[in-house]
C-alpha cells in the first residue's frame, strides 16, 4: 500500500509557513539560537484563547490548522505528535511557582498544560475530534516514532488520513542548560556560515510541521512517503542504509538528493561527513539545520523540505550543499546553488538520514508521485 503526504504546513525561523516563495526569501540570524517567526495566530485561534496558550500550542495548532485547510480536510481520522521536551514553557513557569509560592496556592493552568500531548489534545479540542489521539515522546526520534504510528494505522485501514506533526519550543531556562551541556556553541555565529566553522556545538532551534498522510492516490499530493527506518546507536550506519534501500529494491545509484542533518558541530558531523566521502560520493547533498536549528525533531522540517522538494521540482540554492552533475558546482563543501525546474538533475527520489546526538538514527525515503 502506497502513503502519500497529501498537504504539509510548518512555522519555523524561516518564512516557511504559507510562503509560497519556498525558502527563497532567507532570514540570517547571528547568535547561537533561532526563534520561530510567528504567524497571525487570530486566524486560528479564538483571541480569548490566545493569551492562555504557551508558544509551542500555538506553533502546533496554527501549523496543524493550516495543513488540514491546505489538503481541504475539515476532520482528521487520527491526531498524532512527536516532541521531546514538551510544553516547556508551562513545565519551567509551573515548578517556578512552586518556589516562589512556597507551594502554596498554586495556579492549575501551567500544569495542565504542562504535559507532553497538550498539543495533540489541544487541536483535538479546538476541531472536536473524538478520534485516535497520541503523542510520543521519544528524544531525539519522538517525530519519527509518530510517523510509525500514522502509517501502520493507515495500513491496517483504520482511518483514510492522519495529521501526524512535530513540535518543539525553545525557551531561556532550556537553552541554557542545553548550552552548559556543550549542545550549543559559546560564541555568536551566523545561521548562512554554520557550515564553514570546524568548532564543538550548533545553534538551538525550534519549530512545528504537520503532515496529513493518506492511503489515497491525487494529483494534489506532495509527495509519497515510502520508507522510515528508525535507528539505535547502529553499529554500521553504512551497512543500515544500503539495507533500508534494499528492503525498497533500490540501491544508493537510486537516490537522487541526500538531505543530511549536519549541524556546525565538529562531532555531529563526522559522520555525515565520512558518508558523504564514501557511500554518497557521488549524490546530490542537501542541508537544513542552517535554516531552523538543532532540535530535537527537526526531522520534520527536513520532510516538510522534502516534499515541497518534490511538489515544486526545485532544490533551494540555500540548502544545496554538493550538486552532482551540475556544471556550475566546484565541488566546494559549502558550495550551494540552484538545481533547476524540470532539468535532467530533477530529484525524484531523496532520501533524508539524520541523528540526534549520534544515538537516535532515522532514515526517511520520499518520492515523486
Amino acid at each position: 500500500m502506497k502513503l502519500y503526504i497529501r498537504s504539509s504546513a510548518c512555522v519555523s525561523p524561516q518564512n516557511t509557513f504559507n510562503n509560497e516563495g519556498f525558502l527563497g526569501d532567507i532570514i540570517e540570524y547571528t547568535g547561537t539560537r533561532l526563534k520561530a517567526i510567528e504567524p497571525d495566530y487570530k486566524q486560528f485561534i479564538d483571541p480569548k484563547q490566545i493569551r492562555r496558550m504557551s508558544h509551542v500550542i500555538k506553533m502546533g495548532v496554527a501549523a496543524a490548522k493550516q495543513c488540514l485547510i491546505d489538503a481541504d480536510v475539515a476532520m482528521p481520522g487520527a491526531i498524532i505528535t512527536g516532541t521531546a521536551l514538551g510544553c516547556i514553557e508551562d513545565t519551567v513557569t509551573f515548578l517556578t511557582r512552586i518556589v516562589e509560592q512556597q507551594e502554596e496556592l498554586l495556579p492549575p493552568t501551567a500544569f495542565i498544560q504542562s504535559t507532553h500531548n497538550t498539543v495533540a489534545a489541544q487541536i483535538a479540542l479546538m476541531l472536536k475530534c473524538h478520534n485516535y489521539n497520541s503523542t510520543f515522546v521519544h528524544k531525539g526520534i519522538s517525530f519519527e516514532s509518530a510517523l510509525f504510528d500514522a502509517i501502520m494505522m493507515l495500513k491496517e485501514q483504520d482511518t483514510d488520513n492522519v495529521l501526524v506533526g512535530g513540535t518543539e519550543e525553545m525557551v531561556d531556562t532550556s537553552f541554557k542548560v542545553l548550552t552548559r551541556l556543550g549542545l550549543y556553541k559559546r560564541q555568536p555565529i551566523s545561521n548562512l556560515s554554520l557550515f564553514a566553522t570546524s568548532s564543538k556545538g550548533t545553534i538551538g532551534g525550534e519549530g512545528a510541521a504537520f503532515f496529513l498522510l493518506t492511503g489515497k492516490d491525487s494529483a494534489d499530493n506532495l509527495a509519497e512517503l515510502t520508507g522510515l527506518k528508525i535507528l539505535y546507536k547502529p553499529k554500521s550506519i553504512e551497512e543500515s542504509i544500503i539495507a533500508f534501500l534494499k528492503s525498497y529494491s533500490l540501491t544508493i545509484d537510486d537516490i537522487d538528493l541526500l538531505i543530511t542533518g549536519r549541524n556546525g558541530d565538529i562531532n555531529n558531523d563526522a559522520v555525515y561527513d565520512q558518508l558523504n566521502g564514501s557511500l554518497f560520493k557521488n549524490t546530490s547533498l542537501a542541508n537544513y539545520k542552517h535554516l531552523c536549528g538543532e532540535f530535537p525533531v527537526s526531522s520534520s522540517f527536513a520532510l516538510w523540505m522534502a516534499a515541497n522538494i518534490l511538489k515544486r521540482v526545485i532544490v533551494p540554492e540555500i540548502v544545496g550543499e554538493r550538486i552532482v552533475g551540475d556544471n556550475t558546482n566546484n565541488g566546494g563543501a559549502n558550495s550551494s546553488h540552484v538545481v533547476g525546474v524540470v532539468t535532467n538533475n530533477n530529484p525524484k527520489t531523496i532520501l533524508i538520514y539524520n541523528h540526534y546526538q549520534n544515538k537516535y538514527h532515522s532514515l526517511m525515503l520520499v518520492s515523486a508521485i
